[in-house]
């Protein structure tokens, strides 16, 4: 019998570093490991988008973009993949269309093979320009299913989500389970009926937060899925994903031909081991973060999304409340038509959670970004939010019925000649990517770097005297 080919995408670059030490890892700290990680023969290597775009300008003094192209010198043998918001980018906020073709556009140049494109509503129209910029820029257009739990959402609906994917001409299919709460048995019955109904390759991402991933990926794999995601053991677990190693080992016992090189994974394991205990002893990361909590099964909160509420309380002196507000995070979301729990309808459900419990009255304030959800900026709620919180938003009117995005102005070449050029603050397109998607953040960081340029300038100046 021949063994049944499933494939690994590595994760430690992307969600693992997100998912347990905030995406601080800056470039140099792992640089030295990728030649090998470029040898293991792993399906593709997850490295980019997320909330790295952000992190890299904000946090880490990284422009983004040179980060990529670092990456794509030092991976020639891989594929690099990044993460996708949709319509939102790798922002938080709906942007025009021009700025999603040319932000697209620029990932592919820069290095970019595969772009895993979701959508927090799981609204395809949504998804819709940046599958088709995605497939004109000759990159692998992965059109994902963010898997929730709720009353309307069910397996035939997704399978009919993927349908609706493979018409839009993507090449493959995944199923994004960002709170780990898709157990084994549903893994099963929905990857079976995705495989039967769609002709692509099916990826399958979990988070390890309750402890079902690793269980969830071996019935998926039984069913059919072609790939599954995972994090080198160091960074593995609890919020992150199952361990790669781990997932390698028990996938051999039931023949399957996984491809990788063990040898040299494991010296890739022992490169981020290093790295998981520096950060544990500096306190970087959490061992809250790498514990199994099962409350995600009862309240589907992700893990990174727990932990912001937590910050939000203790910022507010109010951590004594967290069981209030996990009571009342499910009722929100409910309220809201059952979005799913990922950026950046999470962070809505839960700000707005919080204020809930706070202020002692449900809704006394509502946050602009439930506002503009509610008017049908981020697309269409899965199904009708509460008609008593839409007449107190809407005071009357209704709710959008087309795409938000495609109202909106084209930004893309005005921005550009007004703040670039070659005495200008932008000085290429990536430049006036990164503007306009955190424009305080990235001036910052463009006035920082010319200061740095003049300061080298005037230092090599003054050498040559």
């Amino acid at each position: 019998m021949t063994a049944r080919k499933l494939q690994i995408i590595e994760t430690a670059l992307r969600d693992a570093n997100q998912s347990l030490l905030a995406t601080r890892l800056p470039y140099d700290r792992f640089a030295e490991i990728l030649t090998l990680m470029d040898q293991v023969g792993y399906y593709a290597i997850e490295c980019w988008g997320g909330a790295t775009f952000d992190v890299c300008l904000r946090f880490l003094n990284e422009d983004p973009w040179e980060r990529l192209r670092k990456l794509r010198k030092a991976l020639p043998s891989s594929k690099l993949q990044m993460l996708l918001r949709g319509q939102n980018l790798v922002g938080y906020k709906p942007y025009p269309d021009d700025v999603v073709r040319n932000f697209i556009r620029c990932a592919a140049a820069n290095g970019i093979d595969i772009i895993r494109i979701f959508d927090a509503l799981n609204d395809v129209r949504s998804m819709a320009v940046a599958i088709d910029e995605t497939i004109k820029q000759k990159a692998h257009a992965t059109g994902t299913i963010s898997y929730t739990i709720s009353p309307v959402h069910t397996i035939e609906r997704f399978i009919d989500m993927a349908k609706a994917l493979e018409q839009m001409g993507v090449h493959s299919i995944c199923v994004k389970d960002m709170a780990g709460i898709l157990d084994p048995k549903t893994a099963y019955d929905l990857v079976r009926g995705i495989k039967e109904s769609v002709s692509l390759p099916l990826i399958i991402h979990a988070h390890s937060t309750p402890g079902l991933s690793s269980m969830t990926y071996l019935k998926a794999a039984e069913a059919g899925a072609d790939v599954i995601d995972t994090a080198t053991a160091p960074l593995s677990g609890g919020a992150s994903q199952p361990a790669t190693e781990t997932m390698v080992y028990a996938l051999n016992q039931f023949d399957y031909d996984i491809g990788l090189d063990v040898e040299k994974m494991k010296v890739v394991s022992d490169f981020f081991k290093i790295i998981r205990n520096e950060a544990l002893v500096s306190g970087q990361l959490d061992p809250m973060v790498l514990a199994t909590d099962t409350d995600c099964l009862t309240y589907q909160i992700p893990g990174g999304m727990l932990s912001n509420l937590i910050s939000q309380l203790k910022m507010q002196h109010a951590a004594h409340r967290l069981d209030e507000v996990l009571l009342e995070t499910p009722r929100v979301r409910a309220d809201l038509g059952y979005p799913p729990l990922v950026t950046p309808t999470s962070q809505m459900v839960g700000v707005q959670a919080v204020q809930n419990v706070l202020t002692g009255e449900r809704y006394k304030t509502v946050t602009k970004e439930v506002k503009a959800y509610i008017r049908g900026e981020y697309g269409m709620p899965p199904t009708l939010v509460n008609p008593e919180l839409e007449q107190r938003v809407l005071n009357g009117e209704k709710p959008l019925v087309g795409r938000f995005a495609g109202s909106l102005v084209p930004t893309f070449e005005t921005t550009k000649a007004s703040l670039g050029g070659a005495d200008g603050l932008l000085q290429s397109d990536e430049d006036v990517l990164s503007y306009l998607l955190f424009p305080h953040v990235a001036k910052q960081f463009f006035e920082n770097r010319r200061a740095d340029k003049e300061k080298t300038v005037r230092y090599t100046m003054k050498r040559a005297e």
